[in-house]
């Protein structure tokens, strides 16, 4: 778990006892999850305390209190830092899910059911750049009360945990309680420069891959080898190069400078095969594998308004 930097001294200006009255013993069960995601949000006791006009004092009683309730330890104190345990990491997700509940609830009654508030997307950094991003200014148009805050990452996030509302995934989907919806399809294809097919050769056969300098993923769910069909049977071949990325854009960036052999979704290439500045390598042998691309989310009855019209917006326009 990553540290979060933590003050040194709460500077003693004023005590607020009707506030610290307001979260002991008995306190609020969503006081308390608002105290504890701004302790983690600002990183110590103190800097949560200014936030919601508490002493410090009455922010570690509460963690105490919280701690004693659930019968287990969320934060690791030092002098210097605050380390979440992995129940805390849990407890942290389920807080922010409860809180924005909580915060659509409100807004719902208050505006009559508008969709409004944050949005927080997670997309894959080829395909949010050239697909989703360019879309984001009519969904903006359309709901003018939504922020939409996009992170471009093929990291995956954990959507659970409330790191993200929607997520835009490819491939295969690991059994959860979220909710997936289907928005499309992509290819992928072996893609190198004219420069280096011209330089090295080009392979007619997936073994020739052998003597070439294939880039790949470097993240955990990249597939170690690159599959392939031959006479209507899939076979897998190990491939080997010298550099590794964690984006397709880089891969195709780097094909194209003449760096080497990559594979990649076809939608992140389609422009510079168009152009000539990569050619499609080994087609009679593609196995013709194609990534199912899904919207997740924590779904249900009470999935944030805000949510539901992304989805929808996501599924009919990438459709």
């Amino acid at each position: 778990m990553a540290e979060v930097g933590c003050r040194d001294k709460w500077p003693p200006k004023r005590k607020i006892c009707a506030l610290d009255s307001q979260i002991s013993s008995k306190g609020d069960r969503a006081r308390e999850l608002e105290l504890f995601a701004a302790v983690v949000a600002g990183g110590s006791f103190s800097a949560a305390g200014r936030q919601l006009g508490l002493t410090p004092s009455a922010v570690g009683r509460a963690i105490d209190r919280i701690e004693a309730r659930l019968g287990v330890r969320l934060l690791l104190r030092t002098t210097r830092a605050l380390r979440l345990t992995a129940e805390g990491q849990a407890y942290l997700g389920a807080a922010r899910r409860i809180l924005a509940d909580l915060d659509d609830a409100e807004q719902a009654i208050a505006d009559q059911g508008a969709p409004r508030g944050r949005l927080r997307v997670s997309a894959a950094l080829s395909h949010g750049r050239l697909c989703v991003v360019p879309l984001l200014g009519t969904f903006s148009k359309a709901f003018p009360q939504i922020l939409v805050d996009i992170s471009l990452t093929d990291q995956i996030v954990d959507v659970a945990a409330g790191q993200a509302d929607v997520a835009v995934r490819f491939g295969p989907l690991a059994d959860s309680g979220l909710t997936a919806r289907r928005l499309g399809s992509s290819g992928r294809v072996i893609v190198a420069s004219p420069d280096y097919l011209a330089r090295h050769g080009t392979p007619r056969a997936p073994e020739d891959l052998q003597s070439h300098n294939c880039l790949n993923f470097n993240f955990r769910r990249a597939e170690p080898v690159w599959p392939f069909r031959r006479d209507g049977v899939d076979f897998a071949l190990s491939v080997q190069g010298n550099i590794e990325a964690n984006n397709g854009e880089t891969l195709a960036q780097l094909a194209s400078a003449g760096v080497g052999i990559a594979r990649v979704g076809a939608f992140s290439v389609a422009e510079e095969i168009a152009d000539g500045r990569l050619v499609p390598i080994l087609e009679p042998f593609n196995p013709g594998d194609v990534e199912t691309v899904h919207a997740l989310f924590v779904g249900g009855a009470n999935t944030p308004a805000r949510v539901r019209v992304f989805v929808d917006f996501l599924a009919r326009e990438l459709r």
